[in-house]
C-alpha cells in the first residue's frame, strides 16, 4: 500500500493510530536516522536492508508501513537510554513490529523481525500479510 516516512512514534503502543477496519494490524519499521555527514543511514544493517524493505513495502499489495527514525548514534545509545529503547524495546536496528487491537480493546504487538531476519523475504512478507 504505501511507506509512511518519519512516523511519529506514540509513547506507547496504545496510543497508535489504528485505521477504522476491524482486525487491522498496524506496522512501525524502526531505522536508524541519516548521518549528516555520510546522508546514508548510521546503521549498517539499515543500510544493507533498506532498498530490499523501500521495494518490498512500495508494492501495490503491500500493507502501509510507518518508518520512524531512532535519531543518531549517540542518541540512540545513550546510557540513560532513548525512548526507543525503554518505551518500545527497540535493541536491535532495523525492527519491524506488528501491532494490532485485541477483543479486549489493547494493543499487543504480535511479531517482530529484527536485522538480517528482515532480509528473507519469505518471513517478512509471513509478519506483513494478513
Amino acid at each position: 500500500m504505501a511507506i509512511i516516512d518519519n512516523f511519529e512514534v506514540p509513547h506507547s503502543a496504545q496510543e497508535l493510530p489504528f485505521p477504522a477496519q476491524p482486525n487491522a494490524s498496524f506496522f512501525i519499521l524502526f531505522l536508524s536516522s541519516i548521518d549528516p555527514v555520510t546522508k546514508q543511514p548510521w546503521c549498517s544493517d539499515v543500510r544493507d536492508t533498506l532498498p530490499i524493505l523501500n521495494k518490498m513495502f512500495s508494492g501495490s499489495s503491500s500493507p502501509t508501513v510507518h518508518y520512524a527514525y531512532v535519531g543518531s548514534r549517540a542518541q540512540y545509545k545513550e546510557t540513560s537510554g532513548s525512548r526507543f529503547r525503554i518505551d518500545w524495546n527497540i535493541r536491535n536496528l532495523p525492527t519491524l513490529s506488528r501491532y494490532e487491537r485485541s477483543s479486549d480493546g489493547k494493543v499487543k504487538e504480535v511479531g517482530r523481525l529484527v536485522e538480517g531476519e528482515l532480509l528473507d523475504e519469505k518471513r517478512t512478507r509471513d509478519l506483513t500479510s494478513a
